[in-house]
């Protein structure tokens, strides 16, 4: 399933993404007379295997409406609504540096010995199709296209050959970074959260839609030229070993977002650098998860 947050006449709701369509699971559980959802997607994935039972209620319902060419009152064709981040509210937003080993070989690193560990702040999140806006402190704006897993429940000390059974899903997500201020600061955090700097979605793919998530392409575009182009087979510390680190100094919980890194072809190491401008549009795609196109402005 593709879980979707989304706006609708500048209300919130939650649901399903199917083909060009959103299903809204607050109208159709009360047409096919079932609990109803919350309208947060980190509710959601608090109420676990009940909340995921019925949307697999809601989808295979909705499915076979579509293809029927039928219509349904929770069904909007998704030209109509705002697509917005999967996860709107989450805990916690961590990212993981240079954790790509072709990464580590364009900037003349040595891949870490264990994981680099950054966050970012709600106020990154952004839809799949929004303007990432220039923060008017940096000149020197950069993109990095990653693969973001989601959090499902909570756990603590978490080991790795668990660690899978913690995971609700992946998206896209794009980690844009003012490279100025992440250097002059002397840590990330700061030039890594400007707003509007962390475009993700389009939907929360449920892991079982995704065979191995370590076998994915990764790229993205900037204005039509592809500027990173890798595999996630590629990642340095893989999704279980991240859960497993991780969940050792801190509780992990439903909603979270981990960001496993960028590959190569950021803007600040080519030669000479490329830094975003306003009016330039990103693409940054994930196969079988999908693609992200936002505007600079």
């Amino acid at each position: 399933m593709k879980l979707t947050t989304f706006f609708l006449k500048k209300e919130k709701h939650i649901g399903l993404l199917i083909n060009d369509y959103v299903v809204d699971f607050d109208l159709a559980a009360k047409r096919m007379r079932i609990p109803s959802f919350p309208r947060d997607m980190k509710e959601f994935l608090e109420m676990g295997s009940v909340a995921m039972n019925n949307a697999r209620v809601v989808h295979e319902k909705a499915v076979e409406l579509l293809s029927q060419g039928k219509q349904s009152n929770y069904l909007f064709p998704v030209k109509s609504v705002k697509l917005w981040a999967p996860v709107d509210k989450p805990e916690k937003i961590i990212c993981i540096g240079q954790n790509y080993i072709d990464h580590c070989r364009e900037q003349g690193v040595e891949p870490p010995e264990r994981p680099i560990v950054f966050a970012k702040f709600w106020n990154t999140l952004n839809g799949p199709s929004e303007p990432v806006l220039l923060p008017g402190v940096s000149d020197k704006i950069d993109y990095e296209a990653e693969l973001a897993f989601v959090i499902g429940k909570r756990g603590r000390n978490i080991s790795i050959d668990q660690a899978m059974k913690y995971v609700a899903g992946y998206m896209v997500l794009n980690d844009i970074t003012a490279r100025d201020i992440q250097k002059s600061d002397g840590q990330w955090v700061r030039g890594k959260s400007c707003d509007t700097f962390a475009p993700c979605g389009p939907s929360l793919v449920t892991k079982d839609e995704i065979k191995d998530p370590h076998l994915l392409k990764i790229s993205l575009k900037l204005n039509g030229k592809v500027m990173q182009e890798s595999s996630t087979s590629n990642l340095i510390f893989k999704i279980p070993f991240l859960i497993e680190y991780l969940s050792k100094s801190m509780t992990l919980q439903p909603g979270d977002i981990v960001s496993t890194g960028t590959p190569p072809g950021v803007g600040f190491a080519r030669k000479p650098p490329v830094f975003l401008k306003a009016g330039d549009v990103i693409e940054t795609f994930i196969e079988n998860i999908g693609c992200l196109k936002n505007k600079i402005k």
